[in-house]
């Protein structure tokens, strides 16, 4: 996939102006792995759709060496660069479920079809949490930086998203939403209802 290549990454994350560095990726890495661990769900496997430079991947190494991740990306330009496997999600799954799926800025780049295939591999591919951050048409229309952000994606709203992710997970707030049947959450911890 073209757009997706180096002109595109130094658009995006190739100085301060960039969409995230990695100290903000640090800050939310460190709160996700430690939700699940307050959980009782340490990772101990992660896979990282989308993993462009490799921020999240790096994190892990560094703070969690024994933790395993997948890196996985749809740019043959980033996977070379960044060595990710060239893996498409809304093709592919992988063969074996993950603790913590990280899909950080991909599902509103496909189109409808695409985007809905990508979000039954992401329930197939997760056994416990997923951490998920894109923005729907509010967002873009009042909550991003349009200068910092790759405005050029599907602008959807949150229900489109919610109706397809509430098939596969309960959504428990700030990008985390948890495989159901796994994490029992109590009521007021939880964005919807019991799952």
């Amino acid at each position: 996939m073209t757009r997706f290549d180096a002109r595109y990454y130094e658009r995006f994350y190739g100085d301060a102006d960039g969409v995230h560095d990695p100290a903000q990726i640090a800050h939310l890495a460190t709160a996700v792995h430690e939700l699940c661990s307050w959980w009782g769900t340490a990772p101990e496997t992660v896979l990282d759709v989308g993993a462009g430079v490799g921020m999240w991947r790096d994190w892990y190494r560094r703070t969690h060496p024994t933790v395993h991740v997948l890196s996985v990306d749809v740019s043959p330009y980033a996977c070379e660069r960044w060595g990710h496997e060239l893996r498409d999600i809304a093709t592919w799954a992988p063969a074996e479920p993950h603790d913590l799926v990280i899909c950080h800025g991909v599902v509103h780049y496909l189109d409808d079809l695409a985007a809905e295939a990508a979000i039954d591999h992401l329930g197939a591919a997760t056994s416990v949490v997923m951490y998920l951050e894109l923005p729907t048409a509010h967002d873009l229309a009042e909550v991003v930086d349009p200068d910092r952000t790759d405005m050029a994606v599907h602008h959807r709203s949150g229900e489109w998203y919610r109706s397809r992710l509430a098939r596969h997970f309960r959504q428990v707030g700030a990008g985390l939403w948890v495989k159901h049947g796994t994490v029992p959450m109590f009521e007021l911890e939880a964005a919807t209802g019991s799952g």
